[in-house]
């Protein structure tokens, strides 16, 4: 029997210490699962830490990176013996059994930092059986593992209360500095901390800490790691606290990167860098909470800001709304993407589209309703100023921001063409087809994001070229250096994931002109508006529908800014417009973002653009008649060829009126300069009584004979003569089309559209017809609109056009 007895022992033993050799599961003992994500800005800041899988805050740290102080005072306080028993020490578990059984409770554990290190990955029961498992495991693990690795592990995964995990974490959250730097004090505060965390918890009980402290150093000099006079020195050392935050930096931006961030990625992360510049954040949400109190009258609740360096392609700065933790204003709605309506801004993309079929800033506009008879109105938005301002040139219609001449380019050129356009700056947004939108999406009844918008804006600062925006620099993963996120970037990206050309640097360079001409959009928004800075920049501003979003968006060389205003509740603003709501808040970020006096700010001008004078009533080349010039860009063979005609001198024969002839005596004849524009204006300008020659000339007053009297009965407006056409090879060929409009006399009736003679169409009131390119034979092509007055046969001027 006590052979048998003895041989089942040596088996059991035999069996016990060959299990100290199973190893145990490396993948539990993985860096990442106790270390949480720190997000940083471009400057190291923190801005967020995102809790592990262990709950808590950690960052995985090499002993090498650990002061000397913190290491000697962790082994001094928890387990003197460390780098001499096997996992557990014998001596240590007497000792605790010795002082529970005297105590009647538990007042030691006799735990080793192997054992420690244990308990923090394999959370066994609190009893006797749970205690000699996790003694086993110790015994194992100091097999798979060296003393410097279980350091290690100790180190980063000891608990130090407040969710904190790991010495870097806790001089963090208590000392504000790494655990490289701790001073032999502080090393002893934090080495007091983990015995019990919860109770030693040094912002609610900082002298049950600090007597702990005194312990520990008292530890480390009996041990011989401090000397006596070195321990005296310590005790001495005032222990100053970081102030306890519950909240974090940038919340908008550092939580739209958490959602971007794929579940798989983030839990092998330990810290991702930022675009963001924090000190410029901080200053924007400061200069928001001050601009938001000067609108509380107007019933503005809140706004949101993007700031893009441009060169860089990167995301400085996004303020989502006026306080991230205020849920009274719906503070938690990021206002930056958010789905909008976003008014007039996204005019210069319908302009740039007129600049790249062949138009150029001096082109005349109309800026008149479409009147077909006294009582019948074709209907068409009206302008903020609710006035017509007849015939305009493209420079004054983009920068004053008139509603009538966007819509009348997108009818010429089609709402496909621009949502392509869009497209391609950017507007993911913007998924329904073109027919859900019609041309009312030049006046921004779509709905978009701030952040599209602020990017669409940077691909015409940087010369026409969309690039996706940026918002990590680099990223760390766990135990590995820092480098870049190739394939994070892509996931990460904001707006569409590939570039695309959106304009030509030729064409952009005319809308950046045109958008920060403080002249030119002198005459809707004043000679001293918000936008008018001491340096150039490009700027637009936008109102949606009842003043419910207000915008101004606008960039310099360097920086693309964009600013939202309004409310989260979708509650109409009180006469707020992009002029007076986001306008000024945009003016400040523009100052405090550039000196006045940078000579480098200046745009650019591309190699293919020129300047010459013209006429700025006409926009042709000034004439003899033109009471004065101004001077445009053009892209270089584009400028104006012919003297301006709409300036005219007649004679008039003072005594009837009319024009004089060659008969009327020299005494009653007086010279007057007449403004003489095309036939569409007519209505407009005898509606503002401006003066006019006793017989209306219509069409191009240098096309028309001299002899010719008598009211032409109709005329084409649209296409200009001289125009050309170019098939888009990608573009469906159903939306391409050539808008034909028409001016046709009230007694005028069977009116019919004519091409190189040949009946096509027969039109109505308004008299405007879609004509199919691809329907038509490449070369030139000759439109005459011609119909039945009375029982004579009118037809129109011809105007020939080419398609190719």
């Amino acid at each position: 029997m006590r052979r048998i007895l003895l041989t089942v022992s040596a088996a059991l033993l035999m069996a016990f210490a060959a299990s100290l050799f199973v190893p145990l599961d490396r993948e539990l003992f993985q860096p990442y699962r106790t270390t949480s994500l720190r997000i940083v800005d471009r400057h190291g800041m923190l801005l967020r830490e995102v809790v592990s899988e262990a709950e808590g805050r950690g960052r995985w740290c090499s002993l090498t990176e650990i002061s000397p102080n913190l290491i000697n005072a962790v082994i001094a306080a928890e387990d003197a013996r460390f780098f001499s028993h096997p996992g557990v020490d014998v001596l240590a578990v007497l000792r605790a059994a010795w002082q529970n059984m005297r105590a009647s409770r538990v007042v030691s554990g006799g735990s080793t930092l192997t054992m420690q290190v244990i308990r923090s990955v394999y959370p066994f029961r609190r009893s006797l059986m749970g205690k000699s498992r996790e003694a086993w495991f110790a015994l194992r693990l100091e097999r798979m593992m060296t003393k410097e690795e279980i350091l290690t592990h100790y180190l980063n995964r000891v608990p130090f209360g407040n969710q904190t995990f790991g010495v870097d974490a806790a001089a963090r959250l208590y000392f504000g500095k790494p655990a490289a730097q701790l001073s032999v004090a502080e090393a002893a505060f934090l080495a007091a901390i983990p015995n019990s965390p919860a109770r030693n918890d040094p912002y609610s009980r900082f002298d049950r800490v600090r007597a702990r402290q005194l312990y520990v150093l008292k530890r480390m000099q009996l041990t011989g790691y401090i000397s006596e006079d070195e321990r005296e020195r310590a005790e001495q050392e005032p222990m100053v606290l970081v102030p306890r935050s519950a909240s974090f930096k940038a919340p908008h931006f550092t939580t739209m990167l958490l959602q971007r961030l794929p579940a798989g990625e983030r839990g092998r992360l330990e810290e991702v860098s930022t675009t963001l510049d924090y000190p410029l954040q901080k200053t924007a949400e400061a200069m928001v909470q001050a601009h938001l109190r000067r609108l509380r009258k107007h019933n503005v609740t809140n706004a949101a800001v993007v700031i893009i360096a441009n060169k860089e392609h990167e995301l400085r700065v996004l303020v989502g709304s006026r306080d991230f933790f205020d849920s009274t204003t719906n503070g938690q709605v990021n206002g930056a993407l958010a789905l909008r309506q976003p008014g007039s801004t996204l005019k210069p993309f319908t302009y740039g589209l007129a600049l790249e079929h062949g138009m150029t800033a001096a082109d005349l506009l109309a800026d008149i309703p479409r009147l077909n008879s006294d009582s019948d109105v074709d209907f068409l938005p009206e302008n903020y100023d609710r006035r017509f301002h007849g015939p305009v040139r493209m420079r004054v219609a983009l920068a004053c921001s008139y509603n009538v001449p966007a819509v009348r380019l997108v009818e010429r050129f089609g709402e496909e063409f621009l949502l392509r356009t869009l497209h391609a700056a950017g507007f993911a947004s913007l998924n329904k087809p073109a027919s859900f939108y019609g041309v009312g999406l030049t006046l921004g009844n779509g709905e978009v994001t701030l952040l599209e918008l602020a990017n669409a804006y940077s691909a015409l600062a940087n010369g026409g070229m969309y690039v996706p925006l940026k918002m990590i620099d680099s990223v760390r993963i766990v135990g590995q250096a820092m480098r870049s996120p190739a394939r994070l970037q892509s996931l990460l990206a904001i707006g569409k994931q590939d570039s695309s050309v959106v304009f030509s640097p030729e064409v952009v360079s005319i809308l950046t002109d045109i958008l920060s001409d403080a002249n030119a959009r002198a005459a809707a928004f004043g000679a001293h508006s918000s936008l008018n800075l001491p340096f150039p920049c490009a700027a637009k501003t936008g109102t949606s529908k009842d003043y419910r979003d207000n915008w101004t968006v606008g960039y310099t060389k360097r920086f693309t800014v964009a600013v939202w205003v309004g409310n989260f509740t979708a509650e109409p603003m009180k006469l707020v417009s992009g002029i007076t709501g986001a306008a000024p808040l945009f003016r400040d970020l523009m100052l405090y973002l550039h000196r006045a006096d940078d000579p480098e700010l200046a745009f650019a001008r591309p190699a293919g653009i020129t300047t010459q004078r013209i006429c700025p009533r006409s926009g042709m080349k000034p004439g003899k008649h033109c009471p004065g010039e101004v001077e445009e860009v053009f892209l270089a063979g584009s400028e104006p060829k012919q003297r301006c005609s709409v300036h005219r001198l007649l004679r008039i024969d003072t005594r009837t009126g009319a024009l004089a002839s060659s008969e009327t005596p020299q005494e009653f004849v007086a010279e007057q300069v007449f403004e003489i524009f095309g036939p569409e204006f007519e209505r407009w300008m005898e509606k503002q009584g401006m003066p006019r020659p006793p017989d209306a000339l219509q069409g191009r007053p240098d096309t028309i004979p001299q002899a010719q009297r008598a009211r032409a009965p109709l005329a084409i407006s649209i296409p200009s003569n001289g125009e050309v056409f170019t098939l888009d090879p990608i573009l469906r060929p159903q939306y391409q089309t050539i808008t034909v409009e028409s001016v046709v006399a009230q007694d005028v009736r069977d009116v019919m559209l004519c091409i190189n003679g040949t009946e096509v169409a027969s039109l109505v009131p308004p008299y405007r017809y879609r004509l199919p390119l691809a329907t038509l034979n490449r070369g030139s092509l000759t439109l005459v609109v011609k119909g039945k007055k009375g029982v004579r046969v009118v037809e129109s001027a011809p105007v020939r056009i080419a398609v190719r």
